[in-house]
């Protein structure tokens, strides 16, 4: 069974890109006591070890903490805050989504737009876009600027909930690889090798965290875990689909910025069938994920990704299936407890 309140926790908590303090702080606190050492280095991932049977190696493991969000970049004579985004959203989906902006204390608004009844007909058939949205607090320009500055973050206002089999949040991209690499981390006692789980930080914005983290590490095998999309809906032909919700965990054969070691993608197949742990082929034309900088670090390492099925990737809501979480949870600690049989032939 699933942690589902801690899941809740794990993706209610704010962390744009650049302002991950608080995910950072909460996962502090589930680390603590349960790992040889635990650093924050100076671009704020969060480093945890566990050594393992063999101190010649080390595996790293990395989730991205930070969300998709945007940042104050203006306050208008009227009081609606004007925004830029941290990440890349899909605009036709905010309005009238609630948001958090995170300022000396933390205050709901609402994105709003040019009402639909006074638009042109051109304004209606044109394409969303960030510019043409603005967020209502209902305050003054006064009250507001006693309480947010430009600069400050905004993150979604949604609630976990269940929907069947399946789970439906904001941020599952990234927060439930967060929750799976902490739970398999937290539940594996004896580490083949020197085992590195690495939250990082500001993938969003181009893979900054991980390139430091793995670059600091200098690991010879690294497992990334991120989402992937599943266009598994009306209208998908099958090579559009990409992964499929309740079908398994993927394992990322390539996307954009990478292609995985082919004996790492070999060595998570054969633990899959070894193990009866359902898993799917992820293959994404335009994409990419913290697999790319890691596998890229020093002389280079020996690299795969697994990635999580969702719907609604880069929206306001996102949804997976638990089936495919817990497969992904069990394939880790499977990695952790084996990597040491990895072998290097090509």
């Amino acid at each position: 069974m699933l942690n589902i309140e801690l899941l809740s926790q794990i993706c209610e908590l704010p962390g744009a890109p650049g302002f991950e303090k608080e995910i950072r702080n909460f996962l502090i606190t589930r680390l603590q006591g349960h790992c040889d050492s635990l650093d924050i280095d100076n671009m704020g991932n969060l480093i945890a070890l566990k050594k393992g049977r063999d101190n010649s190696q080390k595996l790293l493991l990395t989730a991205h903490m930070d969300e998709i969000g945007f940042i104050v970049q203006h306050i208008d004579e009227e009081g609606f805050i004007r925004f830029l985004p941290l990440g890349g959203f899909d605009p036709k989906t905010l309005t009238a989504q609630r948001v958090w902006i995170h300022g000396r204390k933390t205050i709901i608004g609402v994105m709003g737009t040019k009402p639909i009844h006074i638009m042109s007909p051109e304004e209606r058939n044109k394409p969303a876009q960030i510019k043409d949205y603005f967020i209502d607090t209902g305050l003054s320009k006064a009250e507001l600027e006693q309480i947010v500055d430009v600069g400050d973050s905004i993150t979604r206002e949604r609630s976990l909930i269940k929907m069947g089999e399946c789970i439906n949040a904001k941020s599952l991209d990234n927060r439930i690889s967060v929750f799976m690499l902490l739970e398999a981390f937290l539940a594996q006692q004896d580490c083949s090798v020197d085992t590195y789980a690495v939250f990082t930080v500001q993938e969003e914005l181009g893979l900054r965290g991980a390139r430091i983290a793995a670059n600091a590490i200098a690991p010879q095998y690294a497992i990334n875990i991120d989402t992937t999309i599943a266009y598994d809906v009306p209208g998908a032909t099958a090579q559009e689909m990409c992964t499929r919700l309740g079908k398994g965990i993927a394992i990322k054969i390539m996307d954009s910025s990478v292609i995985p070691d082919v004996r790492m993608i070999k060595f998570l197949k054969d633990l899959c069938a070894k193990h009866q742990i359902e898993w799917q082929s992820e293959l994404l034309s335009a994409g990419g994920t913290d697999t790319a900088v890691v596998q890229m670090t020093g002389n280079g390492c020996i690299a795969g990704a697994i990635s999580v099925p969702t719907r609604n990737i880069h929206q306001v809501i996102e949804m997976v299936h638990g089936k495919d979480v817990a497969h992904g949870i069990d394939l880790l600690k499977l990695i952790i407890n084996s990597i040491d049989q990895f072998d290097r032939q090509f």
